[in-house]
């Protein structure tokens, strides 16, 4: 049977990380919310380019198709449309053959209050003041950045990459960092190795990848030639000593990543431009400099503190 809603692996996206709306965003900003109106309508049939978030929608939406009894997944679009001008949006992803049904649109409002109503484990975002506000509620969100991203339609794989403090976990440790230095960051997390971190805001969205990569598991075990889509990995600045409690977090909370890279402060682009993931959040601008990739800052924490 199908999963409820409950029980799916929700994302929530706005039109403007899933399309490319530079042009009416240009419309909008130049011209008024009238001539926005009037551009939509009069460029209903024509078709909105793939935005960065799209190549990543794309393949967690393929879950559904290969899983179709349990249909594990929903992506939801949440928008600031009005549903006059969101006709385009939905007409742009029934041409792009993207299985989205459920959407909200709120006519110039930020649409982050419903993320927990459509049960969303992310919400997706070029605005940054939504990201923002949905962040200071606790709900798990990021800033898509601007990107020239393409879509190997060759490759089936859907990499997912996160940094761990302030995004799968607390930003108890960046705080002690942050405060007291790094000697003291390595003596707290060495006193503390073995007891878990609280889960940041991404931690939710990390489980439930993590049972789609169980009944992917389960699918082996029935198909030994089926090849698995899903491969997360985890990439941050810690390095031993600090690592123990990374380990024992994933541990306790039941999953691990496929790979996890422990880089003691190397530049994270030297891993992701070799891993090219669809999507990496972090929650350090400095972080997120790696051309051509889907990259998502999660405004949380000590990292934002100053912004």
């Amino acid at each position: 049977m199908p999963f409820p809603i409950e029980d799916k692996l929700v994302i929530a996206v706005s039109s403007s990380a899933l399309f490319d709306l530079t042009e009416s965003d240009r419309v909008f900003r130049e011209q008024g919310e009238g001539a926005y109106r009037e551009f939509q309508k009069d460029n209903l049939d024509a078709v909105l380019q793939p935005g960065v978030a799209f190549p990543f929608i794309r393949r967690f939406l393929s879950f559904n198709q290969i899983f179709r009894e349990e249909m594990p997944v929903e992506v939801v679009l949440l928008s600031r449309n009005s549903t006059a001008t969101g006709r385009r949006v939905f007409r742009s992803i029934a041409d792009h053959g993207l299985d989205i049904s459920r959407a909200a649109f709120l006519s110039g409002t930020s649409p982050f209050p419903y993320i927990p109503a459509f049960n969303a484990s992310l919400f997706l975002s070029a605005n940054e003041d939504d990201v923002r506000s949905a962040v200071e509620a606790e709900y798990p969100a990021g800033l898509i950045l601007p990107s020239q991203v393409s879509d190997d339609t060759g490759d089936d794989e859907l990499r997912v990459a996160f940094d761990f403090d302030g995004v799968l976990a607390d930003d108890e440790a960046e705080i002690v960092f942050k405060e007291e230095g790094l000697q003291r960051f390595f003596e707290y997390e060495r006193l503390h190795q073995n007891k878990e971190h609280q889960p940041g805001l991404l931690a939710d969205l990390f489980r439930k990848l993590s049972r789609l990569q169980s009944l992917e598991a389960e699918r082996v075990k029935e198909d030994s030639g089926y090849q698995r889509i899903l491969r997360t990995s985890i990439i941050t600045a810690r390095n031993a000593p600090a690592h123990e409690r990374v380990i024992t977090t994933l541990q306790s909370w039941g999953v691990e990543a496929n790979e996890t890279f422990f880089l003691g402060g190397m530049e994270k682009n030297r891993i992701l431009n070799v891993l090219r993931p669809h999507i990496f959040f972090d929650d350090q601008l400095s972080h997120l400099q790696c051309d051509g990739l889907a990259l998502v800052h999660v405004p949380f924490g000590a990292a934002n503190h100053d912004r």
